[in-house]
């Protein structure tokens, strides 16, 4: 096996690895919903959290996509039109993690997370 067919399939490998993440999380994230909802929670609050998981899945799922595509782009073809394209791929992914990132924990990600008062 040489080098080009080896990177493409670790590029796929983690493509796929990316899009199993988004699915188990879709399902986890559903499960954990219905959990709520059946322990008697708000509907609010077990909606809130819904989208909290599936912020979280998303994320991780983006990041593994955004692995696959430096391995497929960098590695395989480097042109500057590829690399274009994987710039552009890149901006938007992190463009949608942040806002997620936001989304899910209510902050930036360049933002500390407020240290708790204890009750003060």
């Amino acid at each position: 096996m040489d080098q080009e067919h080896f990177i493409t399939g670790a590029a796929r490998l983690v493509e796929l690895a990316g899009v199993a993440v988004l699915l188990l999380g879709a399902i986890l994230a559903a499960g954990a919903f219905a959990r709520r909802l059946a322990s008697r929670v708000d509907f609010h609050v077990a909606y809130h959290g819904l989208r909290a998981d599936l912020g979280r899945a998303i994320l991780l799922g983006l990041e593994l996509l955004v692995i696959a595509d430096i391995i497929g782009t960098v590695a395989i073809q480097p042109t500057f039109h590829n690399l274009g394209v994987l710039a552009a791929i890149v901006a938007i992914r992190t463009l949608l993690s942040f806002t997620l990132e936001l989304e899910v924990s209510g902050r930036w990600p360049w933002q500390r997370e407020e240290p708790e008062t204890g009750g003060k």
